[in-house]
């Protein structure tokens, strides 16, 4: 081709990419949003201080797995009364009620009915209702918890759509309830650990971080004793990362999302999936309770997820709960001046490594900068936690937190923004992957606020007067 050709043809290709409006964006998906999407918040509740309870009235939702743990917590913290107990089976109530013997406790109970735990929301003498049930419960248990005036903690995630995430914000805004969406995994101690050392500028400008869920629960999605209703099964009809909360808590708190940056948008792949179908479409042909999930095409075995924030920053998510692998939530913090990683944990220790180079630091070193940087509430209640148990410790002082913080009228570490803006990336991780792994934006829950909004206070300068019982 002779070059005056040549110019002559890319000249046209290009005046025809301008005529037709082509913008290098445009391979970017909005996500599916509402009017409320766009307005300004009624009221931010990002720093929000609700009136002090001196006494913290609770009433669980949901006894089962993450339910029952809750309630034998719950006996080590004075300063709070449990009033009620509500699940579908009178079973799981029966078996958490004989938690209480002994103690000042006398819940009553709710169980038999599947709308049994609106009249637990209903009573006016309960401060905060503690949801730990089936994932598509959360959302309209949450909303009419604060709707009759309580606060809401609600186990992961705390919605799966978009539209839920935005009804779950617009409602604590209008009612100044709280709506803290319980991620143990930020009060785990490497990462408290990792975060405080953030924050007192170690790793200088963090660049990248990464985290993940990859948990072999393969054989517990057939499990009907433990997932009631194959409902954990049944979330997994979609491809995507469907419980992201866990890696991405930790590591939107060292990167200030909310509260100075905000993730601006994501791509997201999925392998396919090798083992999930198998085994469900054979159980399908063989049990009546399986026959739901004939022929159904199920998430595939490994997601990985790369968002891009507002201030150029980067954050990997990766999600698998099927695949023969060792437990790992990956919490990688990389920074202009160090970096740390906590999976694989250092072997026969319960912590991650750090490095200022080419090389992990020393056991010596590391044991110098854990005292140097350990956090006012692991100094305070890190020992006893350990001995409630609870992942480790990290359970009960997520628990001790959110108590002392309700108890001193104290913003929460996580808020509602933050429950919507991690719970956001499962459908939106789900919309990436359906369309070739195309870019998809992530709403900004805050409504702008997240430029002036402060990072969560972790020194506990003010409350931390929450008694414990040994």
């Amino acid at each position: 081709m002779k070059k005056r050709d040549f110019l002559k043809l890319t000249g046209l290709g290009g005046i025809g990419m301008m005529g037709s409006g082509f913008k290098p964006t445009e391979n970017r998906l909005s996500p599916q949003t509402t009017v409320e999407s766009f307005s300004p918040p009624v009221f931010n509740m990002s720093g929000y201080r609700a009136p002090k309870i001196d006494t913290v009235r609770i009433g669980y939702l949901g006894l089962g797995n993450r339910g029952g743990g809750a309630v034998k917590r719950i006996i080590h913290l004075e300063n709070v009364d449990v009033k009620a107990l509500c699940d579908i089976r009178k079973e799981s109530v029966t078996k958490a009620l004989k938690t209480f013997e002994g103690t000042p406790h006398k819940p009553d109970l709710y169980s038999g009915s599947k709308d049994e735990w609106k009249k637990v929301c209903e009573r006016k003498d309960i401060d905060l209702i503690y949801i730990c049930t089936p994932w598509s419960l959360h959302t309209p248990m949450a909303l009419y918890a604060m709707e009759q005036g309580k606060h809401v903690a609600v186990e992961i995630p705390a919605a799966t759509t978009l539209e839920d995430c935005w009804k779950l914000v617009k409602m604590s805004e209008k009612t100044k309830k709280h709506c803290m969406m319980l991620e143990n995994c930020c009060y785990d101690f490497f990462e408290l650990l990792t975060l405080n050392m953030a924050r007192q500028g170690y790793f200088g400008e963090i660049v990248h971080t990464e985290g993940a869920y990859i948990h072999d629960l393969y054989d517990s999605f057939f499990d009907k004793s433990k997932r009631y209703d194959n409902w954990r099964l049944r979330e997994n009809v979609r491809s995507g990362n469907l419980y992201p909360m866990h890696g991405l808590g930790p590591i939107a708190q060292v990167m200030d999302i909310n509260r100075g940056d905000k993730m601006d948008y994501l791509v997201s792949m999925s392998s396919n999936d090798f083992m999930l179908g198998t085994r469900a479409h054979k159980l399908a042909a063989e049990d009546p309770d399986f026959k739901e999930f004939a022929g159904k095409s199920f998430r595939g075995n490994m997601n990985t997820t790369v968002i891009k924030t507002n201030k150029g920053k980067t954050i990997m998510l990766q999600h698998d709960v099927t695949s023969p692998r060792p437990y790992s939530r990956l919490h990688l913090i990389s920074g202009t001046k160090g970096m740390a990683q906590k999976y694989p944990l250092v072997e026969k220790t319960e912590h991650g490594r750090i490095a200022t180079g080419h090389e992990w630091i020393s056991e010596e070193e590391y044991k110098k900068l854990e005292e140097q940087y350990k956090p006012e509430i692991v100094k305070r209640i890190g020992e006893l936690a350990k001995k409630v148990g609870g992942h480790g410790g990290m359970d009960f002082l997520m628990d001790w937190r959110l108590i002392d913080c309700l108890r001193n009228g104290l913003p929460l570490d996580q808020d509602v923004y933050d429950a919507a803006s991690w719970s956001s990336i499962v459908p939106l991780t789900v919309k990436s992957v359906g369309s070739r792994s195309s870019s998809v934006d992530i709403p900004d829950f805050t409504g702008g606020a997240w430029k002036t909004n402060k990072p969560v206070d972790i020194t506990l300068s003010e409350g931390g007067n929450t008694k414990v019982r040994s």
